[in-house]
């Protein structure tokens, strides 16, 4: 494996902020570490970019233990949830202040940032200075600077959490395109399970420091591993130690009566909460099938599944 991690542990005045953390990354593969605030997913971050010192475990990058390293030895580039653009320096300046380490001379430098500039559809940005950009302008001349000094593995706290909707979509689009482009291994923590499933080759469901579950985002989707995985990504109907996601219930002439007793429009579906059995379920439709209203008698099929 081109990233393996290895029982890392990290503690905070005794508390374990993660413990055990153990997996690895193929070459050219998008991890994504996912879960809510708290659950540790920045410290594994941190820890791996070496910006804290890890009290047990190892970090291995391409065959080496990297653990012991400065971040600047590790040849790893991280982009912040803030960006850490200096707010003085020019785009271009911005760009290319990572090569200052690595002995360029200005002149090279600048020719170095300027084809960067164009991978990055920033042509004509170089002398700006990065306060007059767009929020997706200021991300992609983070990813710039990241990406100028050739690391092996990039890294990103958050990378989307400043930007529009609309914004979200096209970065998204840019870090596959990235990816391709630059042959680069990615790990990026996140709250979002729209921007996990969105990009990510594998996704790891993290809670209260540990490890909930590795694995596609449709196998953690149709098969969580705990009721943890089920709650925390999408919806879902849960009795007795089994659940059906909303979607699943299905409309069929030849299902069973149950009764409509909510409804919530939600754009492009529509919400309805039905009684069936005695039990309460959600059920969703997409709003150009057929609609139904309160009160209304329905026939459903469903397949509970064991959590």
């Amino acid at each position: 494996m081109f990233l393996n991690i290895k029982n890392l542990t990290k503690k905070y005045n005794n508390v374990e902020a993660v413990k055990n953390i153990s997996f690895s990354a193929e070459e050219k593969e998008i991890i994504c570490i996912l879960g809510p605030s708290g659950c540790g997913k920045t410290t594994i971050l941190q820890s791996i970019g070496g910006f804290i010192k890890i009290d047990r475990g190892e970090i291995i990058l391409d065959g080496k233990n990297i653990e012991d390293l400065e971040p600047e030895d590790r040849e790893i580039a991280t982009v912040f949830q803030s960006y850490g653009l200096f707010p003085h320096k020019t785009v271009i300046e911005n760009i290319i202040y990572g090569l200052k380490f690595r002995k360029y001379k200005k002149k090279d430098a600048i020719e170095e940032g300027k084809r960067m500039l164009e991978i990055l559809n920033l042509e004509g940005y170089e002398n700006k200075k990065v306060t007059e950009l767009s929020g997706g302008e200021q991300q992609r001349v983070a990813l710039g600077r990241a990406l100028i000094v050739k690391p092996k593995l990039l890294l990103l706290d958050e990378p989307f959490s400043n930007l529009d909707t609309k914004l979200r979509v096209s970065m998204r689009e840019e870090l596959l395109r990235i990816r391709e482009l630059f042959n680069i291994t990615m790990l990026f923590v996140t709250h979002d399970q729209e921007d996990a499933f969105s990009i990510a080759d594998r996704i790891i469901v993290m809670n209260k420091g540990q490890i909930e579950q590795i694995d596609t985002a449709r196998n953690i989707y149709l098969n969580p591993k705990s009721e943890f995985v089920l709650n925390f990504i999408g919806s879902a109907n849960i009795d007795n130690g089994y659940f059906i996601r909303p979607e699943a219930i299905r409309i069929s002439a030849n299902g069973e009566e149950a009764t409509v007793v909510g409804k919530t429009f939600k754009g492009f579906f529509i919400e309805y909460i039905i009684e069936y059995k005695d039990n309460r379920y959600k059920m969703i439709r997409l709003n150009n099938e057929k609609e139904y209203q309160i009160n209304d008698k329905i026939y459903i099929e469903m397949e509970m599944r064991e959590i």
